[in-house]
């Protein structure tokens, strides 16, 4: 799982995307995490910085805000304030073993604040399976997205990461919808179990449309390249079977029935 995040992080900071946006609060002129005001600034010049709690001071994740400005800011009542509408609270695994009523006070403190409101955990125990079932409930009932960070690197980007996408639109996560027929029929056709693009691709190449491989036989699927006896029967099957479920269509056969043979008393009287 842990690779999974770093190699999540490591596509999005290559993106360009990511790029620019960095470029442009260089060119903003905005102060880094080794330039940040003392505690106490004034929140009015924070529109481009991470406000970081001072309960925060000395925590290794700083450390690794660097694309950023930051800035101690007493005012905030969350760990960091990446927007307007967006902060979160951090825990350490460890220290909620060691205090498992931390966090829910620091939750009431919360209360309805943000639309946004991420639980940053680092994972710094052997077996946080328990631990993360238990913080899981907690998100659920009182509105935090949860995100996990196995090093304090890691969790200073993912700090670092929304702040910089704080004004830009979703379509990078958006799953972006296919226009191209032919990639629709390949997305359809690789849902058979075992029938893969080249597989799609073999079809189309050999029928020349969906309606010609859906009318083509068994046999004739079987000569495919790529094909056998077992995956031309079961794409033949697929093909063929009904959308609806057997209870549905026995419904709805039932219903249509009803309505011919009352058409057809109505009809004859």
């Amino acid at each position: 799982m842990a690779s999974e995040f770093s190699a999540a992080f490591k596509k999005l900071k290559e993106s360009d995307s990511y790029r620019k946006t960095i470029a442009e609060n260089e060119k903003s002129g905005g102060s880094t995490s080794s330039e940040a005001p003392k505690s106490g600034s004034s929140s009015g010049s924070s529109g481009h910085a991470v406000l970081v709690n001072p309960k925060q001071r000395g925590n290794p994740i700083l450390k690794s805000i660097c694309n950023v400005p930051w800035e101690f800011n007493d005012g905030i009542i969350p760990d960091y304030v990446m927007g307007k509408t967006s902060c979160a609270l951090f825990l350490s695994l460890r220290y909620h073993n060691l205090k498992p009523d931390y966090i829910n006070e620091r939750i009431k403190q919360l209360g309805k604040l943000y639309e946004l409101r991420v639980l940053l955990v680092q994972v710094d125990m052997k077996d946080p399976h328990h631990a993360l079932k238990h913080l899981t409930r907690v998100c659920l009932l009182t509105d935090l997205t949860l995100m996990l960070a196995w090093t304090p690197e890691e969790a200073g980007k993912i700090i670092e990461t929304y702040k910089i996408f704080e004004h830009k639109p979703p379509d990078l996560i958006m799953e972006k919808a296919e226009t191209d027929p032919h990639i629709k029929i390949t997305s359809a056709l690789t849902t058979v179990r075992s029938v893969n693009k080249s597989d799609a691709a073999t079809l189309l190449d050999t029928f020349g449309s969906l309606s010609g491989i859906i009318r083509a036989s068994q046999d004739a699927l079987s000569l495919c390249p790529g094909f056998g006896p077992q995956k031309a029967a079961r794409l033949h099957k697929a093909l063929r079977q009904p959308f609806l479920k057997a209870d549905n269509v026995n419904r709805k056969q039932t219903g249509i029935l009803k309505y011919l043979g009352s058409s057809q008393q109505s009809s004859s009287s």
